[in-house]
């Protein structure tokens, strides 16, 4: 892991903060001074910052985020606009969001203060469940698309996406609730994380997203937390969560 990335995991300092740290050489690795952000930080590594060690902690905490429309789910904003953290309590600072959801989107985001976590449900291919309403009908190429997957461009996509195009696979599942020459609703699960991938999905057929929802992420729902609100994973799911670490390591281990 990157060395600023390792300090804003295990500490409440921001990525940002972490790098200027790092700059002005207050940043030491097994004694030595580095410098350099990018710098990989091994297992076993010893990272100090101001002359105090960075602690990995085993313990974790997971909570659930009902996240508003017109949040970023980053740490700060190069032009000024609202972030999660500007609504979490403080507490949740150095909290990592599991995966993302865009600036117009809402609903379910999962936050976490482990990295091992974060970095496990966010490669998952647990089924993640969204509500959706579109501008104009739902087509059977559309339908096709969601039952065999397809590949898409640039509509639809973050202005500075790298990714110009991008193989989807098929929907997890979908049930279209209304389907109307003018607006269409409609709920579906995917299985990956990629960037604004239902918002490029629907782009790709002419359709825009006028409302996004995310009600679901593998076992961990919604349910009724109001819009705006956090509360911490219930004994279910950290039960269900560290049997499906358990079972990851399981297979990472019978792979080597």
């Amino acid at each position: 892991m990157r060395l600023n990335k390792f300090i804003s995991h295990h500490t409440t300092f921001s990525r940002r903060e972490a790098d200027k740290l790092i700059f002005d050489g207050k940043v030491k690795v097994n004694g030595k001074v580095v410098t350099n952000p990018a710098y990989e930080v091994l297992d076993g590594d010893k990272v100090a910052v101001n002359g105090k060690p960075v602690k990995k902690s085993t313990k974790y905490t997971c909570i659930v985020y009902n996240k508003p429309r017109g949040e970023l789910v980053t740490k700060k904003d190069d032009r000024g606009r609202k972030t999660i953290y500007d609504s979490l309590p403080k507490k949740y600072k150095h909290f990592i969001p599991v995966g993302r959801l865009d600036f117009a989107s809402e609903g379910l985001l999962i936050l976490t203060d482990s990295p091992k976590v974060a970095d496990v449900l966010m490669k998952s291919d647990l089924p993640r469940v969204y509500k959706l309403r579109i501008k104009g009908n739902i087509t059977p190429e559309i339908e096709k698309a969601m039952q065999e997957g397809v590949e898409v461009g640039v509509e639809g996509a973050h202005e500075k996406t790298k990714q110009e195009k991008i193989k989807l696979k098929p929907f997890y599942s979908y049930q279209i609730i209304k389907n109307d020459p003018k607006y269409s609703t409609l709920k579906v699960a995917i299985t990956e994380g990629k960037n604004r991938e239902l918002r490029r999905f629907f782009a790709h057929f002419g359709r825009d997203v006028l409302d996004l929802k995310r009600l679901s992420y593998g076992w961990v729902a919604l349910n009724a937390l109001p819009t705006g609100k956090t509360r911490y994973f219930d004994k279910r799911e950290y039960k269900l969560l560290k049997e499906f670490l358990k079972e990851r390591d399981a297979k990472a281990k019978n792979k080597n």
